[in-house]
């Protein structure tokens, strides 16, 4: 006979900031193990989702096609593909869990949790500011007991730039991140500080080109892939003093705002809309802007909530367990 289907299942369409904010809240729930399936959902069910179309059971392949025994007792989707697929899993009994606005009424799922810049309110939706992840003191100091060796060589105080890419709610422009770098550059060279640069999948060539050109050889280091080595975020986020992020990701922003580090957000005065409204919320709450508020973290109560309306009882204990991760592919 094959093995039981773990109870605890997340589902995402492989995206960082969606993977981590679904697989932090799975660990922050149970201590059993867990599988964490990566979706890609066909055409032309995938153009529609979540909406639950004709068909859309033919969706996924082949981890969501099984019967009642093989569905999970708990799902956690985060995404809008990963909605549809907790809304099929609702229908062969499993207790669904999603995250972000899935743009469609909370009652096709159990229960949902979204950022309160978004828009949706309901009985069984809790509004968190930000998003979820799991960075605590625990986390800090196992980065900080990794990476400190490798940054002593750098000197006081740190700064992190943490970059992403141009959007529609925050379209920054070439301009704008010369000015941003031209005084990070500035503020270095009078303190003595160092400059840590970090980029993502967003953010565009010239802006790379821009970073190197312009702080040149200051001290500090620069990853912008994996060709730059071993990525440092985490001892980015544990070993700076002052962190600077891109105001178009609310994840970076959720997680940077998360350490005690001194925040400020780069190109806040471009934010509009969702973004602008989280911004605000930070500022209003005195982590923004090189307050020294405390450190905001909304996992905790997110678990707690969860585990109160589902009946799961005890958080589970630190002590590692299996963890399977399934890419679902197109057939």
């Amino acid at each position: 006979m094959p093995a039981p289907a773990p109870a605890l299942w997340t589902l995402t369409d492989g995206a960082a900031g969606n993977r981590r904010q679904a697989e932090a809240l799975a660990a922050a729930l149970a201590g059993t193990a867990r599988r964490d399936l990566v979706l890609a959902p066909r055409a032309p069910w995938r153009w529609l989702a979540p909406r639950r179309v004709p068909g859309a059971a033919r969706c996924f392949d082949p981890a969501l096609a099984g019967g009642p025994a093989a569905a999970p007792a708990l799902a956690i989707g985060c995404g809008r593909q990963a909605a549809l697929a907790t809304r099929l899993l609702r229908a062969r009994g499993t207790r669904t869990i999603q995250l972000l606005d899935p743009r469609l009424s909370p009652r096709h799922w159990d229960l949902l949790i979204v950022p309160e810049h978004d828009r949706l309110r309901g009985e069984n939706v809790l509004t968190v500011r930000g998003s979820l992840h799991p960075i605590d003191d625990a986390w800090l100091a196992a980065a900080r007991a990794t990476w400190a060796p490798r940054l002593a060589g750098l000197p006081a105080p740190r700064t992190g730039l943490l970059l992403g890419g141009p959007i529609a709610q925050v379209p920054w422009t070439p301009a704008d991140l010369d000015a941003l770098l031209d005084g990070l550059a500035a503020e270095a060279r009078a303190s003595g500080a160092s400059l840590l640069v970090t980029g993502s999948r967003r953010t565009p060539a010239w802006a790379v080109q821009a970073v190197h050109a312009r702080l040149g050889s200051l001290p500090g280091l620069r990853w912008f892939g994996a060709h730059d080595g071993e990525n440092p975020y985490p001892g980015i986020l544990a070993c700076c003093d002052r962190l600077v992020v891109g105001a178009d990701s609310v994840n970076l922003l959720s997680e940077a705002a998360a350490t005690h580090a001194t925040l400020h957000a780069a190109f806040a005065s471009r934010a509009a809309g969702r973004h602008a409204d989280f911004l605000a919320a930070l500022r209003g709450s005195g982590r923004l802007d090189g307050l020294d508020a405390a450190p905001l973290r909304e996992l905790p109560r997110a678990a707690a909530w969860v585990r109160e309306r589902l009946g799961l009882g005890d958080p589970p204990s630190p002590t590692a367990t299996p963890v399977e991760t399934v890419p679902i592919r197109r057939a």
